[in-house]
């Protein structure tokens, strides 16, 4: 089962409301738990113990009433004009290069081709994530330490 398959299979367990799933394989075991609006997935870290870690938080369904709308941020005056930069795979966003350090970038912030915008981990490895045009941040999609998946809007930019 590769990585993938894994999230989707948490997506899937979170929204489909049942409790408890568990999946075993020649040598794979996974056991992906819900508790209210945490997921638990479970993963042999040897044979017979059992590393077991909140993964990510998942939204509760919708109520019968509509939620409460966000503050709106404002907006440039033509939005068509703007580009997403987009994840170029899965993993976790990072805003800055250590938790010591200040962000990449925020919003209003002018930047280049080729600048480092964010760092995206996948399997414990940190890629450098460069911005493809030049502009001006003009919005942050995605919130620090969060999943994200293969072309994903990450920024909009309003290109210089």
């Amino acid at each position: 089962m590769d990585l993938k398959q894994i999230q989707e299979l948490i997506r899937f367990v979170a929204k489909s409301g049942v409790s408890e799933v568990e999946i075993e394989q020649k040598d794979f075991k996974i056991v992906i738990k819900t508790q209210g609006e945490q997921v638990y997935v479970s993963a042999p870290q040897q044979q017979q113990s059992f590393q077991q870690a909140p993964v990510q938080q998942i939204a509760p369904a919708p109520a019968a009433a509509p939620p409460a709308p966000a503050p709106a941020a404002p907006a440039p005056k033509d939005e068509s004009k703007l580009v997403a930069v987009k994840s170029p795979m899965i993993g976790t966003y990072y805003s800055r290069p250590s938790p010591d350090k200040d962000v990449f970038v925020k919003v209003g912030d002018k930047i280049t081709k080729g600048q480092v915008v964010c760092v995206i981990e996948a399997m414990k490895l940190f890629n450098e994530i460069e911005s493809e045009v030049n502009g001006t941040i003009v919005q942050i999609l995605v919130d620090d330490k969060t999943p994200v998946e293969y072309d994903m809007p990450l920024f909009m930019v309003e290109p210089a």
